[in-house]
């Protein structure tokens, strides 16, 4: 097969691009451990990238990243469809230049996400920007924040609007338009969390996202928050808030979880308050069945009744939704947070509880609440 030069030059620009793409990604990984850089990268390059983006997009009414998403998984399928294309007509170069520019834009891709949102990872903590000692907790204390969380649950269960069978029962659209000013409160306390306000988007594929098991996700080429409005609303308004934690550079799921409670518990609204305290006591409340389940069952047992219809409707969908695709889609996040250094994968999600214990424990002095 004779190969002409031209042909030979067309493939050279799509080679070199991934040869360059694959550079740049081992830059990145091998200036990750200098934290200075990573620290000068997200506040000088990722941040006001992703707030100039998100402020351009918010006034849509629908997730510019979803539009996104959905116009590179079609261009991906149409490069993939030509290659096939020219393989069977024995167009071989032709098939091989189509693959290398699907390959040169999936590792420039991966390039964007590294700058724009893996930089995050490698960066100061929310804790340690915030200078929040976090001690190891003992059974005893875990058993008491709980109980304290389900004091504030039953305290606020009932402000909130309920259906005939006494199920949670707000709209998507007040819990999105209730979302300004959310971070007003906390980011008095933790100043490290002010910034501008944006909106939740709805995602157009929320069942999809049930599916895999997610509820919410921050896109780091566009800075917004997307949201899953399939699942049971109980937990959307704190879902919004752990978004809005990771818009504000909060990137371990850890301490976007906690982060999300505590602008519930200072916004004063009622829908948003509820859906933290309760979402904090189901991270305690998994973690002491882990630690101890006899008292478990005795601090499960002080929740109202209205909370455990929530809790019981909340799992109920999210047992029907359990199957293969969810296990590849945990597995396959699992391994994301682990390559950026993410060591407890999906369990990282219960590390929240040390920060909860640490500002609510009421065997300690209480100061911070």
């Amino acid at each position: 097969m004779k190969i002409s030069r031209r042909a030979l030059g067309r493939l050279a620009g799509p080679v070199a691009a991934l040869a360059v793409g694959g550079v740049a990604l081992g830059a990145f990984w091998g200036l990750s451990g200098r934290r200075d850089l990573m620290n000068a990268l997200v506040r000088g390059f990722s941040r006001p990238v992703r707030g100039a983006v998100s402020a351009l997009l918010d006034p849509l009414p629908v997730s510019g990243a979803e539009l996104l998403i959905t116009l590179a998984v079609l261009a991906a399928l149409g490069l993939l469809a030509a290659a096939v294309g020219r393989a069977v007509r024995r167009q071989w170069l032709a098939a091989v230049r189509r693959l290398a520019i699907l390959a040169a834009a999936g590792v420039w891709i991966w390039v964007g996400v590294c700058l724009l949102w893996g930089a995050e990872y490698y960066a100061d903590s929310f804790a340690r920007t915030e200078n929040i000692p976090v001690e190891p907790v003992s059974v005893e204390q875990l058993a008491a924040t709980a109980e304290w969380f389900v004091q504030r649950v039953n305290e606020t269960a009932d402000q909130v609007p309920r259906d005939e069978a006494g199920v949670f029962a707000v709209s998507t659209s007040e819990i999105f338009s209730r979302a300004q000013g959310l971070y007003d409160g906390v980011s008095r306390r933790y100043p490290s969390l002010a910034g501008p306000q944006r909106s939740p988007k709805p995602a157009w594929y929320s069942y999809l996202m049930s599916l895999t098991g997610f509820t919410g996700y921050i896109f780091p080429f566009t800075g917004e928050s997307t949201l899953n409005v399939d699942c049971p609303a109980v937990f959307l308004p704190v879902t919004v808030a752990h978004e809005f934690a990771h818009q504000r550079g909060v990137a371990p799921e850890q301490e976007a979880n906690y982060v999300a409670v505590a602008a519930c518990a200072d916004s004063g609204d009622p829908v948003y308050t509820y859906s933290g305290w309760l979402f904090g006591f189901l991270h305690l409340s998994n973690a002491l069945y882990g630690a101890d389940p006899e008292r478990w069952a005795q601090v499960y047992e002080g929740l109202c009744a209205d909370a455990q219809r929530d809790m019981a409707v909340n799992n109920a969908y999210w047992a029907a939704m359990e199957g293969p695709v969810q296990t590849v889609a945990e597995t396959t996040y699992s391994g994301f947070l682990q390559s950026y250094g993410q060591e407890m994968g999906m369990r990282s999600y219960g590390a929240c509880v040390d920060l909860l214990v640490a500002r609510w424990c009421p065997l300690s002095s209480g100061e911070n609440r």
